[in-house]
């Protein structure tokens, strides 16, 4: 959530960082805010919100690819825990298991798998490695435990990313509306020495 200037402060100790996400300060008083150094203009200073603006929305990108490639990966993992369990039944048996394996896109292979105590995993970078099912099953339920626990933390900072657009934009309007009634009281006042 998002403080204000007076009390931003007082709760700094208890902020949750999120990804190194800055917090975006509320405006509660634009004409204190604009009277601080190296708020010299409106437009000066509605150029360093939009540029705030626009890391927030470079953020939310970066996440939401980080949540797209988690959220496709935990049922991938699933998926190869559930094979690994189907393969620890089948494994005291001695008929070979009937399956179909993946060679490319949509290109399925037949084959049949004798019982093994063994498997291999793909780990990334082309690294594979066998385990024992038992390990790998341990490997497998951690790395989803992971993911898991990711994409929570994920949900948290994009929930916290989307206060801090709300915060800069209403930031951005309240600075906007003060330079224009600001502009307008200026008006005023000219045509009034005029006549």
């Amino acid at each position: 959530m998002a403080t204000t200037i007076e009390s931003g402060n007082a709760g700094a100790a208890n902020k949750k960082k999120h990804l190194g996400i800055p917090e975006a300060i509320f405006v509660e008083d634009v004409d204190a805010f604009m009277k601080q150094p190296g708020n010299d203009t409106a437009d000066a200073v509605l150029r360093k919100l939009d540029e705030q603006y626009q890391k927030y929305k470079y953020m939310e990108l970066n996440l939401g690819q980080k949540k797209l490639r988690l959220k496709s990966q935990i049922p991938q993992i699933k998926q190869t825990l559930e094979i690994l369990r189907h393969m620890q039944k089948k494994k005291d048996t001695t008929d070979p298991m009937e399956t179909h394996f993946l060679l490319a896109d949509n290109v399925y292979c037949k084959a049949s798998v004798p019982p093994t105590d063994k498997v291999c995993l793909w780990l990334g970078a082309n690294v594979m490695l066998e385990y024992d099912i038992d390990e790998a099953q341990a490997l497998l339920e951690k790395n989803l435990a992971t993911a898991s626990r990711n994409l929570d933390s994920l949900e948290e900072d994009l929930d916290f990313l989307r206060d801090q657009f709300t915060t800069t934009e209403v930031n951005m309007a309240r600075v906007y509306n003060w330079d224009v009634k600001r502009r307008s009281k200026d008006n005023l006042l000219k045509s009034a020495e005029r006549s």
